[in-house]
């Protein structure tokens, strides 16, 4: 059975994506660890991160860069975290996490009622900061 990110990925039910390549997407965490929580998935479905391809990986990390410098220029936050756990959803997914401290990278705080006008805000405003930066991979 597909992974809940492969049916988004392949339209089969609805997600926030704001990047989408031939290699990867990435779309705004329904359960926030902080407003602007993102995650960026591969299009291949591998349930651990270490059977990735190395320049899958790489391409992934890339990606992950070019959201944290998003996050950084429309989330207020201290830092940026990134963060590849693999427990919630057997497909490989790296969070990327504005941070105001450490216990934004703690799961038990997730906001599991997190306002669905508000993803979609956030949503926006990281796909134009996306836009402005020149990346093309844009959704």
């Amino acid at each position: 059975m597909a992974s809940i990110f492969t049916r988004i990925i392949n339209g089969d039910i609805p997600g926030r994506i704001i990047w989408s390549d031939e290699r990867c997407v990435v779309m705004v965490d329904i359960r926030p660890l902080h407003p602007g929580h993102c995650l960026v998935i591969p299009k291949q479905e591998v349930d651990q991160w270490i059977d990735l391809d190395p320049e899958l990986t790489s391409h992934l990390m890339a990606v992950a860069h070019h959201i944290g410098r998003a996050q950084k220029a429309t989330v207020p936050c201290q830092r940026i975290g990134l963060m590849i756990a693999g427990f919630e959803v057997p497909h490989t997914h790296v969070h990327v996490v504005p941070l105001a401290s450490m216990a934004n990278l703690d799961f038990t705080n997730a906001d599991g009622n997190a306002d669905a006008d508000e993803l979609d805000r956030i949503a926006d405003e990281l796909r134009e900061a996306l836009r402005t930066d020149g990346h093309s991979s844009v959704v």
